[in-house]
């Protein structure tokens, strides 16, 4: 019998047009963009549909989309016959989508992860002044020669890693000197490419902190409840269900690592996930998924066609 896990995408996955087809499609999807922008006083379905890219881009607009179109996605499938609480043996979401994934597993309300992911996208933005921060993407090297790489770099700055996303592919973030500092050490040490990422703030680093202490605030101000299936959290590579435990891990991975290479070996290793279905937005977390367990199958759902095809596959 196949044990599945579920997997919410993060920041990067957004795209003009994301969720279109599917609210063409259904009316699960429909309900789904139209209640986060009731919970939002905004018309984000409308930047998510038509753009501009650059308004979709900003974080606080990116985050609660993204979440969005996993939501849907996933209450598209239970309307089928699919749901999370009887399909799925575990949730993981690479950064904001751990939102997603406790939204889509109803440890929040819809309307209180979108609230949650615009608070969270304006903290992260307004955390650093634009232009003192920085990431950049380091291929080809493995997670301790870069951990020991940023520690040198720092010189009294922050300089850490922000996200090991997969074998050969970690992502680091801080003060600019010092990331540029890193990047010169990390390519003497062989780093097939080092290259600073186009983002606004210097995210999952201690520079987030102000943001850290945001997310404290709100997630104090929500009722969250045990998800029905247990998350695999961002900062620990470990499954957590007590809803004082997600709202603890949520606010440490605001400025802590994203353990992405970790939370997908345990769910394989450890969780006997037999299956990988990333629910939302592009294909990142699947591209990922072969690096880091390629020999377990995994599908990306984002759009009709991709639901048609894999209820196809169960029948």
């Amino acid at each position: 019998m196949t044990k599945r896990a579920f997997t919410f995408p993060g920041q990067g996955s957004q795209a003009v047009g994301m969720g279109k087809d599917l609210a063409a499609t259904y009316q699960e999807a429909r309900n789904v963009f139209a209640e986060v922008d009731e919970a939002l006083g905004q018309k984000l379905s409308a930047i998510m549909f038509e753009g501009p890219d650059e308004t979709l881009k900003l974080t606080q607009n990116a985050q609660p989309a993204l979440m969005a179109v996993s939501v849907a996605v996933t209450r598209v499938l239970a309307s089928r016959g699919f749901a999370l609480k009887d399909h799925a043996a575990f949730v993981a979401g690479h950064s904001l989508g751990e939102y997603s994934a406790l939204a889509a597993a109803e440890a929040f309300s819809l309307g209180d992860a979108a609230r949650l992911l615009k608070i969270r996208g304006q903290a992260m933005q307004q955390a650093v002044p634009v232009g003192q921060g920085a990431m950049a993407a380091i291929l080809g090297l493995d997670l301790e020669t870069v951990l020991k790489a940023v520690n040198e770099a720092a010189e009294g700055n922050v300089c850490g890693v922000a996200n090991d996303n997969a074998p050969g592919q970690v992502v680091i973030s801080g003060h600019v000197a010092a990331v540029n500092r890193a990047i010169e050490l990390l390519k003497a040490a062989g780093a097939k490419r080092a290259l600073p990422l186009p983002v606004s703030a210097p995210f999952h680093c201690a520079l987030m902190q102000p943001a850290a202490d945001a997310m404290a605030q709100a997630l104090n101000e929500v009722s969250i409840n045990a998800p029905v299936v247990p998350l695999v959290a961002n900062v620990i590579a470990a499954p957590i269900s007590d809803p004082e435990e997600i709202k603890k891990r949520l606010v440490e991975q605001v400025t802590g690592m994203v353990r992405w290479t970790e939370c997908v070996t345990w769910l394989v290793k450890d969780g006997g996930v037999t299956q990988l279905v990333e629910l939302g937005s592009g294909k990142v977390l699947a591209g990922l998924a072969k690096r880091i367990v390629p020999e377990t199958p995994v599908v990306s759902i984002g759009t009709p066609a991709d639901v048609d095809a894999f209820l196809a596959t169960l029948n």
